[in-house]
């Protein structure tokens, strides 16, 4: 595992092509931080910092209506190979391009698109979510 984020994200997308309720992932303070972010966005359901075999692990519940999970796909943009950085003011141009959520690790943490427009900040643009 090269990329936490990475993997964080396609763990994401599998448990609900496979349609689960609850999936676990190792624990990291990045991990955790993201998935609450997607916990606000709406699109997870919850989040739980577990023990098992003595190794901390996050209990993932995936957020559904009507059994239609609430996002569909997931796109990882920055990668360890090549990182993606955006300006404050090239944010709205990329939201032109579709109807998605951005996740973005900023100097103030992480969060949404929407939440740094709003305060001007620019950052590395982790994956995208819809």
């Amino acid at each position: 595992m090269n990329h936490k984020v990475s993997d964080f994200v396609i763990r994401i997308k599998n448990a609900v092509l496979a349609r689960r309720k609850k999936f676990s992932v190792p624990s990291s303070n990045l991990i955790k931080i993201i998935a609450e972010t997607l916990v606000k966005a709406g699109f997870l359901d919850s989040v739980k910092e577990n023990n098992v075999d003595d190794k901390k692990v996050l209990e993932i519940t995936l957020k559904y209506y009507k059994r239609i999970p609430s996002l569909t796909d997931v796109k990882i943009i920055s990668k360890p190979s090549l990182r993606i950085y955006v300006a404050a003011k090239s944010l709205p141009e990329v939201y032109r391009r579709g109807k998605y959520t951005l996740i973005l690790s900023t100097s103030n943490g992480v969060m949404t698109g929407k939440e740094a427009y709003k305060k001007k900040i620019g950052g590395e643009l982790l994956f995208k979510i819809w």
